[in-house]
């Protein structure tokens, strides 16, 4: 569509159709329309399409994946939103709001060692390189892109930069029809394999497919992936993240420990991780885990196999449309990572306990009204996660922000759809 065409479009109420992709839909027009301006300063006039991923939030399942777990993610109502259009070049040039542009020539797709390590060039080759590596055609574009997944959110910014790239490959050269889960495994080659950082699946997949999405990690190389429907706003709730301010530096040691010392419980047992075994086998050794790593490692084992079952049944509560089940079984994950898994702070700072207060502060303010909240994604610092009623909403966001400073509250929803090419 030719921008001036999209551009009147939107400014006519054309973003109405989607309302469903955002909290407040109302707010999103100016957005677009800046973006398809930008991209005109880049590159110029051409007619253009507009694409949306998401960021996500990991609902339940706290640290369970990288042991073959189960986890149930969200797409919120914050995305990137990108303007691109085919350049006929053997080249993908890309400019995102705040940053230089920056290029990907696509003869070197195929060698990860040709692009620095945790770079943006090192994603969006990874993409490329993912997609002809599985059979699928790639070309060369021009995309502006503009997000409100902010980096250091804990809501995935990277992981919805990498499906946006497979998004538009998908669509400006396949026609549309590379399954979004399949962009999603591509995403997570593109982070393992170019970026360097092992990763799962985890925030690809929700980033992708879209919905509140179930996932069991079992089997590694083919994962079971099951959207789930639900809507959190006809059920009278939203979703808030408070940033704590906490600083993530300085805590890889801390996130190292929880595979870690899950997985060394599992060789206790012979086994690579902690999948399949049940609280009862941990207990039967659990003189012997005490002794040779200590006590922490098996509360941690404890924590991952009960917090598989709550994904369980959190997922069919949902299923069920029992919101009062799901907010239980929410609660029950949060005070499960406090005690047991222990990633609500750092062991190196003990004094700085912002999440420890966020979660006070959330329990204290819904402890006469319904709703539930939890350490939100890795922990040790970052974020906490509510679901509050809205008609707590207001009081609920000034209630946080009055400690944790204005704009530290962010009220999402869970959007439907994933990866979508728009208009």
């Amino acid at each position: 569509m030719k921008q001036t065409e999209l551009k009147e479009l939107i400014r006519s109420g054309g973003l109405s159709r989607y309302g469903e992709l955002y909290y407040d839909p109302a707010t999103e027009a100016d957005r677009f329309i800046a973006a398809i301006d930008a991209y005109k300063d880049s590159f110029g006039e051409a007619d253009v399409s507009v694409f949306s991923v998401p960021g996500r939030s990991e609902i339940i399942g706290n640290h369970t994946d990288h042991n073959g777990g189960k986890v149930m993610a969200g797409a919120i109502t914050r995305d990137i939103i990108a303007i691109a259009s085919p350049n006929g070049e053997d080249v993908i040039r890309y400019r995102s709001e705040g940053y230089a542009e920056d290029f990907v020539k696509l003869s070197d797709v195929a060698s990860p060692e040709k692009f620095k390590k945790f770079t943006s060039r090192a994603l969006v080759a990874g993409m490329a390189g993912g997609f002809v590596k599985s059979g699928y055609k790639v070309g060369g574009f021009n995309v502006y892109m503009t997000t409100k997944v902010l980096k250091g959110s804990g809501l995935s910014s990277s992981a919805a930069f990498e499906v946006m790239i497979g998004n538009i490959l998908n669509h400006l050269y396949n026609g549309g029809e590379v399954d979004n889960k399949e962009i999603a495994k591509i995403a997570q080659y593109s982070e393992n394999a170019y970026f360097g950082k092992p990763c799962g699946l985890m925030d690809q997949m929700a980033c992708a497919v879209g919905s509140f999405v179930y996932i069991d990690f079992k089997d590694k190389e083919m994962p079971t992936v099951e959207p789930v429907s639900f809507s959190l706003s006809s059920h009278g709730y939203a979703l808030c993240i408070v940033n704590t301010g906490g600083s993530h530096a300085n805590l890889n040691d801390d996130y190292a420990s929880v595979p870690a010392e899950m997985k060394a419980v599992a060789r206790l047992f012979s086994k690579d991780i902690l999948v399949g075994l049940t609280v009862d086998e941990l207990l039967s050794k659990a003189a012997l885990i005490r002794q040779k790593l200590g006590d922490r490692a098996l509360l941690r084992a404890v924590h991952f196999i009960r917090e598989c079952e709550r994904v369980d049944k959190a997922r069919e509560a949902l299923k069920g449309g029992d919101i009062s089940s799901f907010l239980e079984c929410i609660k029950a994950s949060g005070s499960s990572s406090f005690r047991y898994l222990q990633n609500v702070y750092t062991s190196k700072a003990p004094t700085e306990q912002g999440i420890s207060l966020a979660l006070l502060m959330s329990e204290m303010y819904l402890e006469d009204k319904e709703g539930a909240f939890r350490v939100h994604g890795g922990g040790f610092a970052g974020t906490v996660q509510a679901f509050v009623r809205l008609c707590d909403l207001e009081g609920y966001v000034s209630y946080m922000n009055s400690v944790f400073g204005e704009g530290a509250t962010d009220v999402l929803g869970i959007r439907p759809l994933g990866a979508v090419k728009l208009f």
